[in-house]
């Protein structure tokens, strides 16, 4: 028996009859601040390359997966079986470089090919200009994202956003001037009594809701 058999039958037992009390309790929603905590130190030991650590943080990042599979498997919807067959025949689908005909050379064709295939399987889902985010991204990676959207799309920037003012901080930035920038902007922000999370997430919603108006003015499909 494999050491993940046996992990998968450590947790079922934790869940089962004479089990764990607190395992038992658990649901889903309840799983969601452990597995962001989980999440969160695995990659401090990433951060600091703490790698005898890390070992041990993706195991606790393990866990949750297969306690979340446990949960499914015993409301009857899928078990752990049915996540690894999904996620390994899509990485599959999703590299015909590899497993199938042609040749890739760049990782930059890669992730083409990938957004593609992407949007291929799910076709008939409603569209959007943006791709949708996790409604719990940071706001920063939030920004970035929606960024990422209206440069790809060639899309124009709206009133919200000085897009000549991001060049000129792009050529001016590296990455340690851009972290002292950010803590300026959080300290001050904190002097102030602002909440920075908010106020990037409510201004990228508006910077989203204007290129959407721009884009349904001109005829674009934006919905």
């Amino acid at each position: 028996m494999s050491q993940i058999d046996e992990l998968r039958r450590t947790i079922a037992r934790l869940r089962g009859p004479g089990g764990c009390p607190w395992d038992q309790e658990q649901t889903h929603a309840s799983l969601v601040r452990c597995l962001i905590d989980e999440v969160s130190e695995l990659i401090d030991t990433i951060d600091r390359l703490d790698l005898p650590h890390m070992r041990e943080e993706l195991g606790d990042v393990l866990i949750q997966v297969i306690f979340h599979a446990q949960l499914a498997e015993e409301a009857g919807h899928f078990d752990l079986e049915d996540v690894a067959r999904e996620v390994n025949e899509k990485l599959i689908r999703r590299h015909p470089h590899v497993f199938g005909t042609g040749k890739l050379g760049t990782s930059d064709e890669v992730l083409v090919q990938w957004e593609q295939i992407k949007a291929q399987e799910k076709k008939g889902a409603p569209a959007g200009l943006f791709k949708p985010q996790p409604p719990r991204l940071p706001a920063l990676m939030f920004a970035e994202a929606v960024w990422k959207q209206i440069q790809k799309q060639g899309l124009r920037a709206p009133a919200a956003v000085d897009a000549q003012k991001v060049a000129e901080l792009g050529g001016q930035l590296d990455e340690a001037t851009l972290g002292r920038r950010l803590f300026e902007l959080a300290a001050a922000a904190r002097a102030r009594g602002l909440d920075p999370e908010g106020a990037l997430r409510r201004h990228t919603l508006q910077v989203m809701q204007d290129v959407e108006k721009s884009a349904t003015a001109q005829g674009s499909p934006a919905a």
